[in-house]
């Protein structure tokens, strides 16, 4: 299989962390219960400590699916692909309009496709990759032949996952579950994919479900479909709930676990690609397994974009130049769940 192009639409309003120190400030100074100045200085630390600027949200008249259409048409043009040729849709990630039908279909039908099998991924920020495993084994069959992923990850909306109840803290131990949502931007992506027998892709995956219930968004009656967990449901209800710090502590010797399995020649590799969750921490890994000089980072510039952090990465390393016909990248994410991939391939 062949990534034949990969584009980000990114919305046009620019969020920098002392807009996020303000909002906190604004919706908690009537219920804190505390030293708010010293919580607001926390998360002003932890930001930075991370790695965080600045992310994108949508400004006024700006929606998800103009910004994933013009994605989409664009990545299309850049692989000389038709609409007519997409004989695969792959709608994922979390920011969607739909349960039913997926999100695919509302896509296929924005984007004129008339000859593609359309359907949904959901594994939070594993999805891209999940799909992009997905597609490959299906072209590998000879089911697919022009695959195009996409996705809409735009929750910061007024009354979405995040917004504006999480920028009401009521107490300082709060930020265990809240702080990852202060990190979150907005995008959409669109990845073309063709097959192509002479490029075969290395994906390695592991799962770690005793850990599912640190990053959670649940649905009204949840409780009927797990086992209880005083972590479930931390914020709300339809709320964002990511314990962040246990998430990396727990997950970073999995992260390099699954990347071992690669067998990859760090000096080979030209461009590395890892979930948008924390600068430092990726570096840091990035740096252990000897490719912390290839690792393209988007985190600052654009905050943690969910299952776009991957494909949006890829994006702006083909712009930059970064990444160029036949060189070999690697892709490294750590999800909810919790999943770890790292998968590598000839662009």
């Amino acid at each position: 299989m062949r990534l034949r192009s990969a584009v980000a639409g990114l919305p046009s309003r620019v969020v920098d962390n002392a807009e996020i120190i303000d909002l906190i400030g604004q919706h908690s100074s009537d219920g804190f219960d505390g030293d708010l100045d010293g919580m607001l200085r926390s998360v002003d630390l932890y930001l930075r400590y991370a790695g965080s600027r600045e992310r994108r949200w949508l400004d006024a008249g700006e929606r998800p699916i103009d910004l994933l259409r013009t994605a989409a048409n664009t990545a299309l043009a850049q692989a000389d692909t038709g609409v007519d040729e997409i004989d695969l849709l792959i709608y994922t990630g979390i920011g969607r309009g739909f349960l039913e039908p997926g999100g695919a279909y509302h896509c296929a039908a924005a984007l004129g496709l008339v000859n593609a099998q359309c359907f949904d991924i959901i594994d939070a920020c594993m999805s891209w990759t999940r799909a992009v495993h997905v597609a490959e084994a299906l072209m590998r069959a000879g089911r697919a032949t022009a695959a195009l992923i996409v996705n809409a990850e735009f929750s910061l909306r007024f009354g979405g996952h995040v917004f504006p109840d999480l920028f009401r803290v009521e107490r300082a131990e709060a930020l265990a579950s809240i702080f990852p949502a202060y990190t979150l931007g907005e995008a959409a992506t669109a990845t073309v994919l063709t097959a192509d027998d002479n490029e075969p892709w290395d994906f390695q995956f592991t799962s770690r479900p005793d850990l599912a219930a640190l990053c959670n968004v649940t649905l009204p009656g949840y409780e009927g479909f797990c086992d209880p967990d005083d972590k479930l449901a931390a914020n709300g209800v339809g709320r964002f709930s990511s314990f962040g710090f246990e998430m990396h502590e727990a997950g970073t010797a999995e992260v390099l676990a699954v990347f071992e399995r690669l067998e990859v020649d760090p000096e080979k590799v030209a461009a590395l690609f890892t979930h948008a969750s924390s600068k430092r921490d990726w570096q840091a890994m990035a740096d252990k397994v000897g490719l912390g000089e290839v690792i393209h980072h988007v985190y600052p510039e654009t905050g943690n974009i969910v299952s776009a952090s991957v494909p949006a990465a890829i994006a702006s390393a083909i712009d930059a130049g970064a990444l160029r016909p036949g060189d070999r990248a690697v892709g490294w994410v750590g999800s909810a769940g919790m999943s770890f991939a790292g998968f590598s391939f000839v662009f």
